[in-house]
This record gives structure tokens, C-alpha cells and sequence, in this order.
């Protein structure tokens, strides 16, 4: 027989009972131990649970791939886990070395801090944080650095404060643009913003009086000139001058002696150191006088002023087009029926109206101004408004750009003849003064006004008779309805006649052009730099406010952009904040102009 079949085999003392090979048993075996390899045991429970009571070791590892390990205590030399380790009972983690996270640490529902190089970055509120700095870089200061200066990064990257220089005004030397007596009998000067070369029209004395046209160049303190160009080849008077800047376009009005005095305009082109012409027209078939030329960047228009004869002052406005250097004129306007004389004009660009200033011959000379509106070609006035009741000469209008206010400078007659302005005002169809204002208390002649839109300055040029008739210049700052005067300034040192005087933008200096008694009346141009303050602040260098003092060579903090400084006092909260050029904060705009912030309380600014 070659297999038992045993129901039950037990051994009363416990002993083991021998099996024979291949014996079947279909009961239950019970034994204390068992002997073998095990190899062919079948049936034996699963190891799924595996419970005991003493420590279990194992000498090599455990693979619990398709399973979860529930462990309460683990310790070893060290454990690695290749998928994700959850452990929600703990509370703290206590190490004393380095933990290192390699994708971050979650804290919460998707707040997160990610280690890396000692840099720790917190998403939340924040509220609970203490020491946390931010819109604040440290640099090295050149110089001594308040708290709370406003700071320039100079070009070795340290800092500085933002430090304002007064400037004395000064001239450079006379240049002669013309070696023949006579150019500044009639003469006038415009600024040519495209090219930026200042442009003079004259008659040219040495010439035949033909109209001529001179193109400058300012360099520093000094002007050099191209050749001059003939554009009328006849006696050419009253010249009058201005500038379409929106079509880059110089536009000259004359009385023509080659056509019977009658009314002509010419356009010209800058090109370098030279001027071309086109055809001139004569848009007015009678004597005509006292020309002036501005324009009106609203309308894109010319407006031409001038006298018919001895009879009433009128305007016409004209057409520029630069493909051949034309102009087309609507229908003349009167803006006076009584006989005016010396009419200067100029553009008032917020008010976006023509405003005329001239001297009323037939109405005692006093000193009127009136408001033209332009419409399409066709000129409208309001009434005009007689700023001086009392005879006038020699009258020149400029635009302050910063306070948009008309500023008049003239001989007063009726005060000895001192040199006075007077500041207007433009409110819809007319104009309101001020009190005026005297500049030179001394007989003033040839007086030429222009702008400074740098300093903010109106400057003024003239013949002082209190000085031997001596070319001066005076810069006055405006303010509300009035003007107050700085000192007056020589610039030529003889009989100086006419001073037609120009602001260059660009270089930003005054040329005054003249007839130089003290040299044969030759046409002479100076370059005049105005007093005010230079400053090392630009558009680009300005970086912050220093968030505390620092002392030169030190480093220190700096709020930049995004920082909030609070080191300021007496700010308007809510309000933009401009650097000037002394380094101070205003809420006007400086030149040049550089915002340092937002107020957001009386002592705090947000840079921006």
C-alpha cells in the first residue's frame, strides 16, 4: 500500500509521530514543531496579519508593495520611502539637524514654505509676522544721507541725495550775424522745435533791404550761423514770424516794397544750418504793417495779425502746405476799427485762443489785447480789453506755459516811460488783468518778451535809457495775477536796438538778437542762460527715499518702488508726490519731471 489515510493522529505524551512518506491526512494534525524545509506544504493560512507579541527582526527587508503598514513606533538608522508618508498624530517635530523638504513643506490647506538656501518663503497673510521687510534695498551712500531724502544711484552704483544748485544768470559773446547796419530796424525770431535751430528774419540793410533769413545753432553759451537766404528780393519791412510746429514749417509775414507794401506771407523749410523757400503769396491786396505769426495747435492753423495801412488791425488765418511750401488764406478779419500799431500776438494753448496785444492809435495809444477764436479758416474776437490807459510803446507778448497766464511787457508813457508788465488772464472770449508791475524804472525801449518753460521764468530783454541805452535782461516769475522781477542783467555794454528775443528749448537758453550801436548797428545775437538752479536729479537716476540715515561709505536702506517711507512730515494723504530739483516733494511737477510716490498718510509715501 503507497498512502495512509489517517482521520487523526495524536500522540498522548505530546512526542512527535513519524509520518510515513506520502501519507495523506484529511484531519487535523497537531504538532509542537515541524521539521523541514516546508517547501511542499500547501494550504498554510495567509500572512496577511501577522501579530506577536516580542519584537520581530528581520535581517532583510520588507516588501509590503500591495499592502499598507501600520507602524506605532518606528526606529532605525535611518528609513527611506518612495511613495508618500502619512503620519496624522503628529504634533511637533523636534530635530536637531537640518530638515530638508524637497518640494516644499504644506501647511494647512495650501499655504506653503518651500525651503531652499536658507530663504524662506511664507504664502498667507502674513499678519502674525514679525521682522519681514519688503520694497527695501541696502546700498552705499556717497555723502551724508538723511532719513527720509528723496535718493539718485549714481553711475558707480552708490546713492545720493537729490541736490539743487543755484544758477547765476550769464551771457556768453556777441556773435554778428549780419555786417551791415540796419538788420534790427526790422527784425523778427522764432524757434524752430523740430530742427531746434532758432530762425531770424531781418532787413538786410547791406542788401538792398532785401528780406533775409538766418539759420542758428546753439552750442553752451554761444551761436554760430549759416549763410543767410534772400526770400524777398525787395525792400522788405514789418516783418512779422512764427512757427507751424504741425507741419514743421517757418512762416513769415512782411510788407512787400517789390508789390506796392501790399500784405505777403512766405513759407520756409529748415534744413541743417540753412532755410529754403517756397512761393510767397500776397494774401492781402493793400498797404499792410506791423505783421506778427502764431499758431494754433488746436485748429492746425496759421493766424496772421496785422494792420491794413493806417486804418484797423486785422487777422487772417491761413493753411500751411508743406508739400511745396504754400499757404492758403480764408477771408481777413478786423479785430479794432481804430488804427493799431506795434501788434504782437501769441497763442495761449490752454485756452486754446489767439490772443492780440497791440497799442491803439486811434484811441489815445493805450495799451489794448483781444481774444480770437478760430474756427475752419475764419477768425472770431470778443471785445477787446484796454490793459493800460495810457499811451504804450514798444509792447511784446509772451504765454507762461505753467501758470497759463498772458504776460505783457511795455513802456509805460504815462510812468515816465519805466519798463512794466502785466499778467493776463483768458476766460472763454476775453481776457482780465492783474495790477502792473514795473521791471526797469528808467525809460525802457525795444522791449522783446519769451518763455523759459524750464525754470518757469518770463524773460525779458530791452534798452535801458537809465544806462546809457545798454542791452538788459530781466527774468520775472508769475504768480496768480502778478509777476515780481529778479535783477537785471547786462548783456552788451552799447546801445543795444530792437532785442527780439527767442527761448531754445533744446539748449535750453535765450537768444537775443540785436543791432549793436557799439559796433556799426551789425545785426549781433548773444546767447543768455537764465538764473534758476541745475540739479543732478534726471528722469531715469531717481530710485527712492532713504529709509534711514546714512553716513558716507556706510550702508544703509532705501525704500525703492513698491516701499513705503516714513520718514516724511506735513504730507496731503492721497496725493502725488514730485521730486524737485532741490530734492524737496511738491505735488507740481518739477523739470524735470519725476514722481516720487502716493501720500498715504501725512508722514508715509508709497514709492512709486
Amino acid at each position: 500500500m503507497s498512502q495512509l489515510y489517517v482521520d487523526n493522529i495524536r500522540n498522548r505524551t505530546g512526542g512527535p509521530i513519524g509520518i510515513p512518506t506520502g501519507a495523506v491526512v484529511t484531519g487535523v494534525v497537531t504538532a509542537t514543531s515541524f521539521v523541514g524545509d516546508g517547501t511542499g506544504l500547501t494550504g498554510v493560512a495567509s500572512t496577511d496579519n501577522i501579530i506577536t507579541g516580542t519584537a520581530a527582526t528581520f535581517t532583510g527587508g520588507i516588501n509590503a508593495s500591495q499592502s499598507d503598514v501600520s507602524v506605532r513606533n518606528l526606529t532605525g538608522v535611518a528609513a527611506t520611502f518612495t511613495g508618500v508618508l502619512t503620519y496624522e498624530d503628529v504634533t511637533n517635530i523636534d530635530s536637531v539637524g537640518l530638515i530638508t523638504a524637497r518640494s516644499g513643506i504644506r501647511i494647512g490647506a495650501g499655504q506653503s514654505v518651500s525651503a531652499v538656501s536658507g530663504i524662506v518663503t511664507y504664502y498667507g497673510d502674513g499678519s502674525q509676522l514679525t521682522g519681514v521687510e519688503s520694497g527695501v534695498s541696502n546700498f552705499v551712500a556717497t555723502g551724508n544721507i538723511p532719513n527720509g531724502a528723496t535718493v539718485v544711484i549714481k553711475t558707480d552704483g552708490t546713492v545720493g541725495i537729490v541736490t539743487g544748485v543755484s544758477v547765476t544768470p550769464s551771457v556768453g559773446s556777441p556773435v554778428v550775424f549780419e555786417s551791415a547796419a540796419g538788420p534790427a530796424d526790422y527784425m523778427a525770431s522764432i524757434y524752430d522745435s523740430t530742427t531746434n535751430k532758432v530762425v531770424l528774419a531781418y532787413m538786410d540793410a547791406g542788401n538792398s533791404n532785401h528780406g533775409t533769413a538766418i539759420v542758428g545753432t546753439v552750442s553752451g553759451t554761444s551761436i554760430s550761423f549759416g549763410s543767410p537766404v534772400v526770400f524777398e528780393a525787395a525792400t522788405t519791412t514789418y516783418i512779422g514770424m512764427g512757427y507751424d510746429s504741425g507741419n514743421q514749417r517757418v512762416v513769415i509775414g512782411y510788407q512787400d516794397g517789390g508789390n506796392s507794401d501790399h500784405g505777403t506771407v512766405i513759407v520756409g523749410t529748415v534744413s541743417g544750418t540753412s532755410i529754403s523757400f517756397g512761393t510767397a503769396n500776397r494774401f492781402y491786396a493793400a498797404t499792410s504793417k506791423w505783421f506778427d505769426v502764431v499758431y494754433d495747435s488746436a485748429e492746425e492753423k496759421v493766424v496772421v495779425c496785422f494792420t491794413e495801412g493806417n486804418s484797423n488791425g486785422r487777422a487772417v488765418v491761413g493753411t500751411v502746405d508743406p508739400s511745396d511750401n504754400s499757404i492758403t488764406f480764408g477771408s481777413t478779419q478786423a479785430f479794432d476799427g481804430n488804427q493799431c500799431d506795434e501788434i504782437s500776438a501769441v497763442y495761449d494753448v490752454a485756452h486754446a485762443k489767439t490772443v492780440i496785444v497791440y497799442k491803439d492809435t486811434g484811441d489815445s495809444s493805450v495799451g489794448k489785447a483781444v481774444v480770437g477764436t478760430v474756427s475752419g479758416t475764419s477768425i472770431s474776437f470778443g471785445s477787446d480789453v484796454t490793459f493800460q490807459n495810457s499811451a504804450i510803446f514798444y509792447n511784446d507778448v509772451t504765454y507762461d506755459s505753467a501758470n497759463e497766464k498772458i504776460v505783457i511787457a511795455y513802456r509805460d508813457n504815462n510812468n515816465s516811460s519805466y519798463g512794466t508788465a502785466i499778467v493776463g488772464t483768458v476766460s472763454g472770449t476775453s481776457i482780465s488783468f492783474g495790477t502792473k508791475v514795473v521791471f526797469e524804472s528808467a525809460e525802457t525801449n525795444f522791449i522783446g518778451a519769451t518763455y523759459d518753460s524750464v525754470n518757469g521764468k518770463v524773460i525779458i530783454s530791452y534798452s535801458d535809457n537809465g544806462n546809457s541805452n545798454y542791452g538788459t535782461v530781466i527774468s520775472g516769475t508769475v504768480s496768480g495775477t502778478s509777476i515780481s522781477f529778479d535783477s537785471p542783467l547786462v548783456y552788451e555794454s552799447s546801445y543795444s536796438k530792437v532785442n527780439r528775443i527767442v527761448y531754445d528749448t533744446n539748449s535750453e537758453k535765450a537768444v537775443i538778437a540785436y543791432g549793436d550801436n557799439g559796433n556799426s548797428d551789425y545785426g549781433t545775437a548773444i546767447v543768455y542762460s537764465p538764473g534758476g538752479s541745475s540739479t543732478n536729479l534726471t528722469t531715469e537716476n531717481y530710485i527712492g527715499i532713504a529709509a534711514e540715515a546714512i553716513s558716507s561709505g556706510a550702508t544703509g536702506k532705501v525704500n525703492i518702488i513698491g516701499g513705503v517711507n516714513s520718514g516724511q512730515t506735513g504730507l496731503t494723504t492721497a496725493q502725488t508726490y514730485y521730486v524737485q530739483k532741490t530734492g524737496s516733494l511738491a505735488t507740481s511737477a518739477d523739470s524735470p519731471s519725476v514722481v516720487a510716490g502716493t501720500s498715504i498718510s501725512s508722514t508715509k509715501i508709497l514709492i512709486r
